[in-house]
């Protein structure tokens, strides 16, 4: 990376925060315009989640300055996920299917909540029914599914929005290409994935971390 690591670690911590804040607990949204197609195309893209056993794929970070950041997403259903970082930024966001954890190892700070209180519920919690709360977003393309996610009534937590293609190679027809997060800011971070691999043995060790605050301990 080009700026020095002070702006590199505020900023990679805004966006996580943004990530991971932006939530859509219980309810997420009033239930979508009842259109048969629609709904049948947000099912399509919900049965395509919940088809996935385990998933690694390298994904891009982009704060709404433009400042980017890369790493390696590895998914295990129900609920564990791991975004590793690229050497030289001191964080770690895991999931180990019951809360969604950011570990800053620069300060030795970690941050937990519950995976019903992040956006990532949507892609992680097994009981969210995005299909009945969920919002199609109209894309005018067949091959592509945008479902928007947010609680009208904690405007606090944004929205996330989660960006499907049409692939028959991947579970359920179709592949997560990327996802939007705004918070209630307008700070913008989108993530983005390539080099999808599906149905590969993953360890759940992949979903501890190191506690910087105790080095011994394991959580």
């Amino acid at each position: 990376m080009t700026f020095a690591l002070p702006l590199l670690r505020n900023s990679v911590r805004t966006a996580c925060a943004a990530a991971l804040l932006l939530a859509a607990p219980a309810a997420l949204l009033a239930p979508a315009e009842p259109v048969e197609a629609a709904q049948g195309n947000l099912d399509s893209a919900v049965a395509a989640l919940r088809s996935i056993s385990t998933m690694k794929a390298d994904f891009t970070q982009t704060d709404r300055q433009g400042q980017s950041i890369a790493g390696v997403m590895t998914l295990k259903s129900p609920g564990k996920i791991r975004f590793q970082y690229q050497d030289g930024v001191p964080l770690l966001v895991v999931s180990n299917g019951k809360s969604l954890t950011l570990v800053d190892y620069e300060v030795n700070q970690v941050q937990r909540w519950p995976i019903r209180n992040s956006p990532l519920g949507a892609l992680l919690d097994p009981s969210r029914d995005i299909a009945k709360y969920g919002k199609l977003i109209d894309t005018g393309r067949s091959d592509v599914l945008s479902v928007e996610v947010r609680d009208p009534n904690r405007p606090e937590f944004g929205v996330i929005t989660l960006i499907f293609t049409k692939k028959s190679s991947a579970p359920g027809g179709w592949q997560l290409t990327n996802w939007v997060a705004l918070d209630s800011q307008n700070h913008r971070t989108t993530v983005r994935l390539r080099n999808h691999k599906y149905g590969m043995s993953v360890s759940d060790k992949q979903f501890t971390y190191r506690d910087p605050r105790r080095t011994t301990r394991r959580r």
